[in-house]
């Protein structure tokens, strides 16, 4: 059992067969609680993760049937909800663990979706009658139901401003299908555009030459530091081009002043740590590794004393 998941979208949809949502920046789980049995909670890959989430995993309308669909979430120092936040707790899975530090680490369930109730599916009913049934349960305290919106662009504008991860955008009409990435449903991230110093390449798999990912580093007042290896958004004509721009550049060592991780080291053609790039990416996990970092293109105006 896997949750519905949204479509990439490339302009925020406008008309009243709309919705939005706030995007939240947590972990995805589907709640289940079945007669005679104790709730479940399973994760995106349909994992049971009710162990980690003591403080959720308790339904908070007693014995009913339901199965709901939503976020688990965690608030920074800002006040703000933040995936790093959650790094400590979402691979836990000893029940001692888990309760101490949902004492330190408290999470909210954002429930945004019920699919079934009393025993009825509701998969097949329109996202908006499904809405109204869950808005019905009154869910207000460690389970809650977040407000949706009309207004789509106001939204996306709001969350932006605020440092939201995004918003989605859903039909109305739409029918819930597990494990289907749905065109009727869209996200919208607000993404960060930062400059990163190449300090060294990995091969495609199976080849020796051919550049599928760069490892990048930042800049900062501890030397260059590690963050992350960036394979996505590139293709074989930037492969091409960023080969040939770093191939004057080998050296036998990493240039990184920390360690990387053997699994990133391993296979890596080290270069000097001139070439600057720029990266899209969702921000830093709490290692500082970035989050779905995504190639945009060499910084030929900039140079790493630029970066510090």
């Amino acid at each position: 059992m896997q949750p519905m998941l949204a479509t990439k979208g490339t302009h925020v949809p406008t008309g009243a067969e709309w919705l939005h949502e706030v995007k939240w920046d947590g972990v995805r789980i589907l709640a289940d609680l079945r007669p005679g049995s104790p709730l479940r909670m399973w994760s995106r890959n349909a994992n049971d993760v009710t162990v980690a989430w003591p403080e959720l995993s308790t339904s908070p309308l007693g014995e009913r049937d339901l199965l709901v669909d939503g976020e688990v979430i965690a608030l920074n120092d800002a006040g703000l909800p933040d995936f790093r936040v959650l790094q400590d707790r979402m691979h836990v899975r000893r029940a001692r663990a888990a309760e101490q530090l949902s004492r330190t680490v408290p999470a909210t369930f954002m429930v945004f979706d019920l699919l079934r109730l009393d025993g009825e599916d509701l998969t097949a009913l329109p996202l908006e009658r499904r809405r109204e049934l869950l808005s019905g349960l009154g869910l207000d305290s460690t389970w809650q139901v977040p407000a949706s919106y009309d207004d789509g662009p106001m939204l996306f504008d709001a969350t932006r401003q605020q440092g939201l991860e995004g918003i989605v955008s859903k039909r109305r009409s739409s029918r819930y299908v597990f494990g289907q990435r749905s065109p009727h449903w869209l996200k919208f991230a607000h993404r960060h555009r930062l400059s990163y110093v190449i300090g060294g390449w990995r091969p495609q798999e199976g080849t020796t030459d051919r550049l599928a990912a760069l490892l990048v580093g930042e800049v900062t007042a501890d030397g260059l530091l590690y963050r992350g290896r960036v394979g996505s958004g590139i293709g074989a004509r930037q492969s091409a081009q960023l080969a040939a721009l770093l191939a004057p550049l080998g050296r036998a060592d990493s240039p990184f002043d920390d360690e990387v991780p053997r699994v990133d080291a391993r296979g890596t053609h080290w270069v000097e740590p001139v070439v600057v790039v720029d990266v899209d990416t969702h921000g830093t996990a709490r290692n500082q590794r970035l989050r779905q970092p995504s190639y945009q293109g060499v910084r030929s105006d900039l140079s790493r004393k630029d970066l510090s």
